[in-house]
């Protein structure tokens, strides 16, 4: 069968040219798939809108700079281009006369900081290249009919203006909040709903057989098989837009009922105005969701006080001039210890250096999703953390006492401070804070390359 993996083993070959380039996969140069796919899409022909040599070059831009894990197949990039290069005129042949059928994604378990675990689908390279081809020609027809109120995964659109408009709620009075929760949304979406959601929108019949292709694709566990006939795995490229297709209609009815709300994927927040008005609108969200084969997690959902919910990361409080502004949520503050924690393990072995060059990015990123947070005192106090928890991991590092004296002396530390210290040597919280600061100072950690956060 097309797809399988019997069949990925005949068709991939060896690390081939980079297909995004100029030296793109010779066969997409010399059959027909040319011109743009803006202009083939104009014709109604959206398969071949998404398999033109213009369109297919700029999705493989995208997924090679995604880079990502190989999928069942075990081939990389390199390797997928390679397979395009040989073999192209046949995989589109079968994508145009529907023969085409993808491969299983290989599952994946990410861990979450609470210790919990978050499954994901890994497609193929190949068949991420195909996906990100088909969303490359569909989210410019799908995307413009979405809600103006959804925010995830949508061009031009972040987590931060769905905060900001949660936050202009309430700061208009409706004070209440209704926030919903879908129990496992992406392994319990309904692909025949999903499918007709989708058949409203466009009418293009191979693209319609496509993707219910990729949905049946089945899931690779522990080397077997396993078919699926609900979800849309979290890993593909496609996989957020069809999202938005099937909650779309959510957010439609709560617009025309003139409701103040906020969705990020599955994650929906309605604002109101009293307790009993978000009690209705629960028990009008329970249905609609309902309808959709969908079920909201009563644990994590509620109408309470908008105070006392988070919102994608964040928190609402209150400053003295009655201005409602934005905190980071106690969870992921808790999430964000933990993490540091994770990436700076004692037991690595490894030079303060390194433990910077690991922890950079993630306090970056960290830092730039929770920029919006007007809280000075929190970014202070999260600073001195990290700081006193890396001159502890610098002691753990240096350990003996005679090498703890030498390296402070090096750095410039006064006798009485190197002595103490190094006396103290296994004390390791303990000797971080108060001595150790007038040696290891910010500066130090600046010259280290250590983001601060406030």
């Amino acid at each position: 069968m097309p797809g399988q993996p019997g069949r990925a083993g005949r068709r991939h070959g060896e690390a081939g040219p980079d297909t995004a380039s100029g030296e793109t996969a010779g066969t997409l140069h010399e059959h027909p798939a040319t011109g743009s796919a803006k202009s083939a899409a104009g014709t109604g022909g959206l398969l071949e809108a998404a398999l033109t040599r213009q369109n297919l070059q700029a999705a493989w831009k995208r997924v090679k700079a995604n880079k990502g894990a190989a999928g069942v197949d075990g081939l990389d990039i390199e390797q997928t281009a390679s397979v395009i290069r040989q073999q192209w005129p046949d995989i589109r042949q079968e994508l145009l006369t529907g023969r085409y059928r993808p491969s299983p994604v290989r599952k994946v378990m990410i861990p979450k900081p609470d210790g919990s675990q978050r499954e994901l689908g890994i497609p193929t390279v190949l068949d991420r290249l195909i996906q990100q081809a088909l969303l490359q020609v569909l989210q410019p027809i799908i995307d413009p009919t979405f809600s103006k109120h959804s925010h995830g995964f949508r061009p031009g659109r972040r987590a931060h203006d769905a905060v900001n408009a949660a936050r202009g709620y309430v700061q208009s009075g409706k004070r209440v909040v209704v926030d919903v929760d879908l129990a496992k949304f992406f392994d319990r979406v309904n692909h025949d709903i999903l499918i007709d959601r989708l058949k409203r929108r466009i009418g293009d019949a191979g693209v319609i057989r496509l993707i219910r292709a990729y949905l049946n694709a089945g899931i690779m566990d522990g080397g077997v098989a396993v078919d699926r006939h609900l979800g849309t795995p979290q890993g593909g490229p496609l996989s957020p837009l069809l999202a938005n297709v099937l909650l779309d209609e959510v957010d439609k009815v709560l617009e025309a009922r003139g409701h103040s709300f906020a969705r990020y994927a599955d994650d929906c927040n309605v604002y109101v105005g009293s307790r009993q008005a978000g009690e209705r609108v629960m028990a009008h969200l329970r249905k609609l969701y309902g309808d959709l084969k969908l079920q909201i997690n009563e644990a994590k959902s509620a109408v309470a006080s908008a105070f006392g919910r988070k919102f994608l990361g964040y928190a609402l409080w209150v400053a003295k001039g009655k201005e409602v502004k934005c905190a980071v949520a106690h969870k992921a503050l808790d999430n964000f210890k933990a993490r540091i924690r994770q990436l700076t393990r004692r037991t690595g072995g490894r030079s303060m250096e390194q433990v910077v060059e690991k922890l950079r990015p993630y306090l970056l990123g960290w830092k730039a999703y929770f920029g919006m947070a007007q809280t000075p005192k929190v970014w202070r106090e999260l600073d001195e953390w990290l700081r006193h928890r890396l001159r502890a991991i610098q002691l753990w590092h240096w350990r003996r006492p005679r090498t703890i004296y030498r390296e402070l002396k090096v750095l410039g530390a006064k006798e009485n401070v190197a002595r103490q210290v190094a006396g103290n040597s296994r004390r390791w919280w303990r000797n971080s804070d108060r001595l150790l600061k007038t040696v290891l100072t910010i500066a130090y950690f600046d010259r280290l390359g250590v983001p601060r956060l406030s």
